[in-house]
C-alpha cells in the first residue's frame, strides 16, 4: 500500500547562534536589495524564503510575528524582521536581521540623493519605476491570500477580517484603533471559547 506524501516537508536543521544571525544578516541584505514595495511585499518575500524554501518556521509562526509586529510603534516590517531575527537567533540575531534589511537602502538613498538632479526628469528611470509599482500588486496579493489561508480558518476569523476590511475601506478610524480593537475582540473570542 503506498502512503500519501506529506502535505508539508519538514522543518529542516538550521545554523544557530552566531552562525544563524549572520546568515539572517546576509538574507535580509538580499531581501532589502531585492524586493521592491511595501513592507508587505518584503513579507511576502519571506514567507517565501523563511517558510516555503527553508522551512525554518511555519506559517503560522510568521503570522504571530506579523500580528506583533503591526501592533508595535514604528515601522511594521522593521518590527517583523526585529521580532523574526530574535525569534531564530537571539538579541544579535534581531538587531543583525533589521540591520541587513536597512542597508541596502541606505545605500541606494544615498546613491539617488548624489544624482538625483541627473536623474529626476529621467523618462527611462519613471518608467521603470512604473513598471516596478505594476509587479508589486500581485506580489503582495499573493502575500495576502496566502497568510489568509492560515490565519482565517473559522467563521469567526473570516467575519471579524471582513468587518475590519469595511472599516479600513469605508472609514477613516485609524489603523491602531483596528489593531487594538482586533486584539480586544480575538481575547475575548479566546476566552469565550476555553470557557464557555
Amino acid at each position: 500500500m503506498q502512503t500519501k506524501p506529506s502535505q508539508r516537508t519538514e522543518t529542516v536543521s538550521r545554523p544557530t547562534g552566531i552562525k544563524m544571525a549572520l546568515l539572517l544578516f546576509w538574507e535580509f541584505i538580499k531581501l532589502g536589495a531585492f524586493t521592491f514595495g511595501s513592507g508587505w511585499s518584503i513579507i511576502a518575500q519571506m514567507e517565501q524564503e523563511f517558510v516555503d524554501k527553508r522551512h525554518w518556521v511555519e506559517q503560522s509562526d510568521l503570522l504571530e510575528l506579523i500580528a506583533v509586529g503591526k501592533s508595535l510603534p514604528g515601522i511594521m516590517v522593521a518590527n517583523i524582521v526585529l521580532l523574526f531575527g530574535y525569534q531564530l537567533a537571539g538579541p544579535l540575531g534581531g538587531i543583525l536581521s533589521a540591520v541587513g534589511l536597512c542597508v541596502p537602502a541606505v545605500v541606494v538613498m544615498t546613491v539617488v540623493t548624489a544624482i538625483y538632479d541627473l536623474i529626476k526628469n529621467n523618462y527611462w528611470v519613471f518608467a521603470a519605476l512604473k513598471g516596478v509599482q505594476c509587479a508589486v500588486v500581485p506580489i503582495i496579493g499573493s502575500a495576502a491570500i496566502s497568510l489568509s489561508k492560515e490565519a482565517l480558518k473559522d467563521k469567526i476569523a473570516i467575519g471579524l477580517c471582513l468587518a475590519a476590511l469595511c472599516i479600513c475601506l469605508f472609514t477613516s478610524i485609524s489603523n491602531l484603533v483596528l489593531v487594538i480593537g482586533g486584539a480586544v475582540l480575538g481575547l475575548v473570542w479566546m476566552g469565550v471559547k476555553e470557557h464557555g
